[in-house]
C-alpha cells in the first residue's frame, strides 16, 4: 500500500512539474504534456484502484488503454497540425496523386518518410517548395556519371528528382551528398531510395525534417515506465512463487532475485541497441518499457533520433538488442535446466514444457526422461530464461518498428515489411482468442509501432548475406519460442506423462 501510494505521488508530481515546464512553449507544449498524461493515465488509474483494494479485470484494463490511446492519437494529430502551421511558408504544396504514397503525413512531425511511387506528377503552375536559388544549386549536383536527372517533382518541403542511376548506389550517394553539402551546406538531406518500377530516385528534404530528439516529458515518461516495469517484474516474480508481492510486503525479498534476472535481460537487450547505435554514430532515444503483470514486461521500444546511413546499419542496431537478450536468456535457461537435475525450487507439471518448441526440446536434451514425470522440480533460472526468451521473441515479431519489423525492412525492403506487419496483427488477433496477452500486444503494436521505419539515406543497397542469414535465424528462433509443442510431437519427444 505504501509503495503504491508513493508511486502515485511521484507520478502526479512528475505530471505537475511537466505542466510547469511546458507552459512557456504555449499550445505546442500543452499538447505534448497532454500526450504524456494520456499515456500515464491507465497506469495511474490501475495503481490508484489497486491502492484502495479494487482490482481491474483484463477487459477494464484494455478499455482504459483503448480510451487513452485514442486520446493520444487525437492529440498527436492536433500537435502535427500546430507544428505544421508554425513552419508553413507561403509556397503552396502540390497535392499527391491518389495512387501515390507521397505526402501521407506532414513532414514537420513525421517519424517516417514514405517511399515515392511511380505516379506523382507536377501540377501546372505549382512552384517548388525549395527556394529557387537552392533548387538551382541542388540541380547542379547531378551528372551523367552519377545520377542523370530527368524530372523534378515538388514533394512536401523538398523535391523528388527522377532519373537514371549511373553507378554503384553507395558510391553515388556519397558523391551526391558531398556535393550537396558543398553547395548548400547542412540545410538539406539527400535520400537515394527505390521508387516506382524499381527505379532509384533522389529525394531532397530540408534538414529541419530530421528526426526530433526526445523531449523532457518523453524522458520523464520513459523513467516512469521503467519504474512501473520494476514493480511488475517484482509482482511477476512473486506470482511465480505463489504470493502477491504487493499484498505480502514481507515476502518481497524472496521475489527480488527472479525480478532482477528478468530486469537484467531487459536492460541487456536495450544496452545491445545503444552500444551498436553508438558504434555506428547513430542517436537513439531512451527505451520506453511496456510493463505487464503476466511476464513483467513486453520489452521496450525506442526512436531513432538521427537519420540512418543505410539499411545495414538499421539491421545491426535492430538485431543487436535481441541478440544480447536472447543469448543471455538461453544461457540462464540452460544453466537453470542443468541445476534442476540436482534440486529444484519450483514444482511444475511436465506439460508446462509443451508451451514452447525451443524450450521443450532444450529441456528434453538436458532433463531427459525426467520430463515424463507428472511434476518436475526446476530451478528459478529456468523461469527467468524462459521469460527472457518470450520477451525477446515478442520483440522479434516482423511488425512495424519492432526489432523484427526493422530487421525485415532492412533485409527485404518496405513492401515485404508492410505485409509482415499486417500478417503479424492478424496472427495476434487470432491468438487473442485463447491468450489475452496477444490482444494486449496487438493493441500496443497497432497504436504505437505499426508504422515502418523511415527510409535510410541510402536505402537501395541490401545488407550482405551474413546479415540476411542472421535475420532468418532470429525469425526462426522467434517462431520456435512462441509456437507450442503439438501433442504428437510431445509424445515423440517424451514431454509429459
Amino acid at each position: 500500500m505504501i509503495m503504491t501510494a508513493l508511486i502515485l505521488l511521484v507520478a502526479l508530481g512528475i505530471l505537475g512539474w511537466g505542466y510547469y515546464r511546458s507552459r512557456p512553449f504555449g499550445k505546442l507544449g500543452l499538447l505534448s504534456w497532454l500526450q504524456s498524461v494520456a499515456i500515464m493515465v491507465p497506469w495511474l488509474v490501475f495503481f490508484g484502484l489497486f491502492a484502495v483494494g479494487i482490482d481491474l479485470n483484463l477487459a477494464g484494463i484494455l478499455l482504459t488503454l483503448l480510451i487513452s490511446t485514442g486520446f493520444y492519437i487525437y492529440l498527436g494529430r492536433q500537435l502535427r497540425e500546430v507544428a505544421q502551421q508554425s513552419t508553413l511558408n507561403s509556397t503552396p504544396k502540390p497535392e499527391a496523386d491518389s495512387e501515390s504514397e507521397l505526402g501521407d503525413r506532414p513532414s514537420a512531425a513525421a517519424d517516417e518518410m514514405p517511399s515515392p511511387s511511380a505516379k506523382s506528377e507536377i501540377t501546372e503552375g505549382v512552384t517548388n517548395p525549395i527556394p529557387a536559388e537552392d533548387l538551382k544549386a541542388i540541380q547542379g549536383i547531378f551528372g551523367i556519371d552519377t545520377y542523370f536527372c530527368t524530372e523534378t517533382i515538388p514533394y512536401q518541403e523538398g523535391a523528388i528528382f527522377r532519373g537514371n542511376l549511373r553507378g554503384d548506389a553507395p558510391t553515388v550517394h556519397a558523391q551526391l551528398s558531398q556535393q550537396l553539402h558543398d553547395k548548400v551546406g547542412d540545410r538539406y538531406r539527400l535520400f537515394l531510395v527505390q521508387g516506382g518500377e524499381k527505379k532509384p530516385v533522389v529525394i531532397i528534404l530540408p534538414s529541419r525534417t530530421d528526426p526530433k530528439t526526445t523531449t523532457l516529458p518523453q524522458k520523464i515518461l520513459a523513467g516512469v515506465l521503467f519504474l512501473a516495469t520494476i514493480a511488475t517484474c517484482i509482482e511477476t516474480a512473486g506470482l511465480l512463487q505463489g504470493f502477491d508481492s504487493f499484498s505480502s510486503y514481507d515476502r518481497i525479498p524472496a521475489a527480488i532475485p527472479v525480478a532482477l534476472g528478468i530486469l537484467a535481460i531487459l536492460v541487456g537487450h536495450d544496452l545491445g541497441h545503444h552500444v551498436m547505435a553508438r558504434r555506428h554514430q547513430v542517436r537513439i532515444s531512451l527505451p520506453f518499457f511496456i510493463p505487464t503483470w503476466q511476464i513483467g514486461s513486453l520489452g521496450s521500444f525506442f526512436r531513432f533520433e538521427s537519420l540512418l546511413p543505410n539499411r545495414s546499419i538499421l539491421f545491426d542496431i535492430a538485431f543487436a538488442g535481441p541478440a544480447v537478450g536472447g543469448i543471455l536468456s538461453l544461457i540462464l535457461l540452460v544453466t537453470g535446466l542443468i541445476l534442476s537435475q540436482g534440486a529444484g525450487v519450483f514444482q511444475l507439471p511436465s506439460e508446462f514444457f509443451q508451451g514452447s518448441i525451443l524450450v521443450g526440446m532444450l529441456a528434453r536434451i538436458v532433463l531427459g526422461d525426467a520430463l515424463q514425470q507428472p511434476m518436475i522440480a526446476i530451478h528459478p533460472l529456468v523461469i527467468v530464461g524462459w521469460i527472457g526468451l518470450v520477451v525477446t521473441a515478442i520483440n522479434l515479431m516482423p511488425a512495424g518498428q519492432l526489432d523484427g519489423g526493422r530487421i525485415v525492412q532492412s533485409i527485404y525492403g518496405r513492401k515485404v515489411a508492410q505485409w509482415g506487419t499486417v500478417a503479424t496483427l492478424v496472427v495476434l488477433a487470432i491468438a487473442s482468442l485463447v491468450n489475452s496477452l496477444a490482444l494486449y500486444w496487438a493493441i500496443v503494436i497497432f497504436v504505437l509501432q505499426r508504422d515502418l521505419e523511415r527510409p535510410s539515406l541510402e536505402d537501395i543497397s541490401e545488407p550482405d548475406d551474413a546479415r540476411a542469414a542472421l535475420g532468418l535465424l532470429a525469425l526462426f528462433l522467434m517462431a520456435a519460442t512462441l509456437l507450442p509443442v503439438t501433442p504428437s510431437l510431445a509424445g515423440r519427444l517424451g514431454i509429459g506423462g
